[in-house]
């Protein structure tokens, strides 16, 4: 069986780089060469249930992880199929060929759509080349009169193999021979975090072993009277997303989602993905709870192929928008490259993306349909999850555009048109909206005091969700509640006095000057408020665009249009109108026309440092005049 030879590569140069830059991160071997055990066993077990060999496919398989830290050498062993030295020579020694998929098509005619080989690119095995300077297999091949194999390459072309001394029981042993800067792989802690993280769900028990895992086992054995440790896999062979959705338990959900994301927060709610046909996809999306808007960072989705780890977050499969979510997708049919770490183009990766995306909205429409109370509790978590979604995906903006709540000023939740058919007899297609909840209290107060609503929009993204909402519901309208409000606000029923009304605006106009460029006297409903500050809805949204270009000389002025709403209904405002014609009154006057004036801004948004500064001296003018009383 003596042999030596040169491993054959199609590719001129292929092998630098496989060591070097075929695979995106170094730990990835471990994945590879777990996966090429699990596809071992696979193949095994297949072989059993097509008939094609005897033997109980429930027999205990395996694959041990071997850490030798004296030697520094991983050791990967599956009692999988085992390879014969022909096997060896087609599948090692000529990079690029795939044993899985010779071995579907071998077997393809007895074989189900279902295709539960993993490996399908031929150059797994080669990544242990990026850390070791020697690899080692020895196999077995099921096969009868089979002999074991032995096949060593010092990490060049160069291979040898001969018949293996030490080889005595079907599948395979591959031992990697540690480079010295990579030692770090002889760690226990490291291994088993790499192996938590690719090989979780792997479909067959996964043991890891070292030196100084056994030699603590043996002595807390001998301190407990030589009572025997129950030893156990460290992955989960059945995991929850390839159960039916009907026999998995809320708490079940919940302790996959604690596991997985270790994590002690329990999610809002999920979607169990289960399809299979037109393609194979299962997985499990969560809604986490966010505590605030500043949360709203990338979540974490898990893409898995054949319960292999693939990488977290491919946007190619999960849309960016469903990124802020949380889960695990396995997808069989992912068309990977040989790193399995990226998607290759592909048209059907188009369409799982878009599956998923409707998944997820048929599950908000179910929710807001038949557990509306739940779905309305969720909606302060969840709507920045939805507007991006909107603003990200026309189609997924489509399937759901009827579920979007609004939540009012009193606390309702309510739907666009709910909204407009409440509120058309008062102002037909305006949607008034309130930013800040706190800054903009005095028009909420007006707002409830004409029985008018408003809607809260105060999340960073509602600036650009408003205007898509606009585009797409052309005629619709909104305006923050500090808008033009003279139409809604007017008391209908007082008398209209022209000539008071305009005595009340010249005085403020020669007592404030410049600072006000437009004035409006209102009979309005409370006589508490003395004056408010409208701002023109679009003169506004346009000096909050140039702020977001700070530095870029756009050659457009744009400054907000700003009208003082004067009360001619308010006691202090009668007062100052009685007092117009008295010269020895006039400075006091004007001081209190213009606190009025900042109070009035204020109540919009923060004073500016001189207007500021001019307010608290006002301020203290006044303190001073009522004391001289």
């Amino acid at each position: 069986m003596n042999q030596k030879g040169s491993i054959s590569i199609h590719t001129e140069n292929i092998f630098p780089i496989i060591k070097k830059w075929l695979y995106s991160d170094k730990d990835i071997f471990i994945r590879e060469l777990i996966s090429n055990g699990c596809d071992a066993v696979n193949k095994h077990k297949k072989l059993i249930s097509l008939g094609e060999i005897p033997g109980d496919k429930n027999e205990e398989y395996k694959i041990n992880v071997y850490i030798d830290k004296e030697n520094s050498t991983l050791v990967f062993e599956d009692n999988g199929i085992g390879m014969s030295e022909e096997e060896v020579n087609k599948y090692i020694n000529q990079v690029a060929f795939s044993g899985a998929e010779d071995f579907f098509n071998e077997y393809k005619d007895k074989m189900n759509e279902e295709n539960d080989i993993i490996g399908h690119f031929g150059l797994g095995f080669y990544s242990s080349f990026m850390v070791s300077k020697k690899v080692q297999i020895d196999t077995l091949s099921y096969k009868e009169d089979a002999k074991p194999v032995r096949w060593i390459s010092e990490g060049g072309t160069e291979y040898e193999i001969s018949e293996s001394d030490n080889k005595t029981t079907r599948g395979t042993t591959i031992t990697l021979f540690l480079e010295d800067d990579s030692k770090e792989f002889l760690e226990e802690f490291t291994v088993r975090n790499i192996i938590d993280k690719y090989c979780s769900f792997l479909p067959v028990d996964i043991y890891l072993n070292s030196n100084e895992e056994v030699q603590k086992e043996n002595e807390e054995s001998e301190s407990e009277d030589n009572e025997v440790k129950e030893v156990t896999p460290i992955n989960d062979t059945n995991p929850l997303w390839l159960k039916s959705p009907k026999d998995c338990t809320d708490e079940e959900y919940k302790e996959f989602y604690r596991k997985v994301f270790k994590t002690f927060d329990e999610p809002l709610f999920w979607i169990h993905l289960n399809v299979d046909y037109p393609f194979n996809l299962k997985g499990i999306l969560y809604f986490p709870k966010l505590n605030n808007e500043f949360e709203l960072v990338e979540g974490k989705v898990k893409l898995y192929n054949n319960q292999v780890f693939i990488a977290d977050n491919i946007k190619e499969v999960v849309p960016e928008f469903l990124l802020l979510l949380k889960g695990v997708i396995d997808c069989p049919d992912l068309p990977l490259n040989v790193s399995r770490s990226f998607l290759q183009n592909d048209k059907d990766v188009s369409k799982i993306s878009k599956h998923i995306v409707k998944k997820v909205a048929d599950k908000l429409k179910s929710l807001f349909k038949n557990e509306r109370e739940n779905y309305e509790k969720f909606w302060d978590d969840i709507q920045v999850f939805i507007k991006f979604g909107c603003l990200k995906d026309e189609g997924f903006y489509d399937k759901v555009k009827d579920i979007i709540l609004f939540k009012t000023i009193n606390s309702e939740y309510v739907t666009l048109n709910d909204y407009l058919e409440k509120c058309k007899e008062k102002h037909e297609n305006k949607v008034f909206y309130a930013s800040n909840e706190e800054q903009q209290s005095q028009y909420i107060k007006l707002f409830k005091d004409y029985d008018l609503d408003a809607v809260v929009l105060d999340a960073t993204i509602d600036n650009h969700f408003i205007s898509m909402i606009e585009f797409k519901n052309q005629g619709v309208n909104f305006n923050r509640i500090d808008a033009d409000l003279s139409e809604v606000l007017k008391d209908k029923e007082s008398k209209e006095n022209t000539e008071e009304k305009a005595d009340i605006e010249n005085l403020f106009k020669n007592s404030v000057g410049e600072r006000i460029k437009t004035y409006s006297v209102e009979s309005l409903k409370s006589e508490d408020t003395s004056a408010i500050i409208l701002v023109s809805e679009q003169s506004r949204r346009m000096s909050e665009m140039k702020s977001q270009f700070v530095g870029m000389n756009l050659g457009m002025s744009f400054e907000e249009e700003k009208t003082l709403v004067v009360n001619d209904n308010s006691p202090i405002i009668k007062k100052l109108l009685s007092l117009k014609d008295d010269e020895n009154k006039k400075e006091q006057v004007s001081l209190i026309c213009n606190q009025i004036v900042d109070i009035a801004l204020l109540s919009n948004k923060e004073l500016d440092p001189t207007e500021l500064d001019d307010f608290i001296k006002r301020n203290n003018q006044l303190m001073n005049m009522i004391i001289s009383l």
